[in-house]
């Protein structure tokens, strides 16, 4: 019995570890079946065992191309069956992926980010009315608490006004307006209000602990 017993050094190595050597087994077990009826019929089998692995992914749209992908992967590409779904290549596996489209802008005012340029642009087609009005104010105020969070300071709304119209080139001009931003104190009230450590608080509730030490305990 002991001669007997296999250790994972002595194994073969699992091509997706996730799924287990049982169904690495039953795999192999599939290609090497010469019906291909037979064939067909287990790898409907061990698809419906991968899927039962995987019961939070049942509402994914591509979780069965994915489970069928993943069974070909398993059997390197040697299982020859009929899938539903086009069947992977190990050249396609292979394949580097494309390079992801980062920004490569680099903005003036980076403590603003590309968010705050975005929805300028976005503000700057549309038509003028009160609906246009509202969203470059909702922005110029924005543009202040992330100056804000980055200088720690106050700012005059002239300089939050100039940043803006620099930013749109010069489409949304706030300069001369008599419009006036939110306070600094208003703005960052939410932040200081989640940021406080309540001293208070844990005073309260150690006093509450102290209290419940004095008691008998029968």
């Amino acid at each position: 019995m002991i001669e007997e017993i296999e250790y994972n050094t002595e194994r073969p190595k699992l091509i997706i570890p996730e799924y287990g050597r049982h169904i690495q087994k039953m795999v192999d077990q599939v290609v090497a079946i010469e019906d291909k009826e037979e064939r067909n019929k287990m790898a409907k089998s061990i698809i419906a065992v991968m899927g039962n692995l995987n019961p939070h992914l049942r509402d994914v749209p591509d979780f069965q191309p994915m489970l069928w992908d993943q069974l070909f992967i398993i059997s390197d590409f040697k299982l020859d069956v009929d899938s539903p779904f086009p069947i992977p290549t190990r050249e396609e596996l292979a394949e580097r992926p494309e390079p992801l489209g980062y920004p490569q802008n680099y903005p003036k005012y980076r403590f603003y980010g590309n968010n705050i340029k975005r929805m300028i642009d976005v503000a700057v087609e549309w038509e003028e009315g009160d609906k246009k009005e509202g969203l470059v104010m909702t922005i110029a105020n924005h543009m202040k608490k992330c100056f804000l969070n980055w200088n720690k300071d106050t700012v005059e709304d002239s300089v939050i006004f100039k940043h803006l119209f620099e930013l749109s080139e010069g489409k949304i001009d706030l300069r001369n307006s008599d419009e006036d931003l939110s306070e600094s104190t208003e703005l960052l009230k939410t932040k200081k209000r989640y940021s406080n450590t309540g001293p208070s608080n844990k005073k309260n509730f150690k006093g509450g602990s102290n209290r419940n030490t004095n008691r008998k305990r029968y």
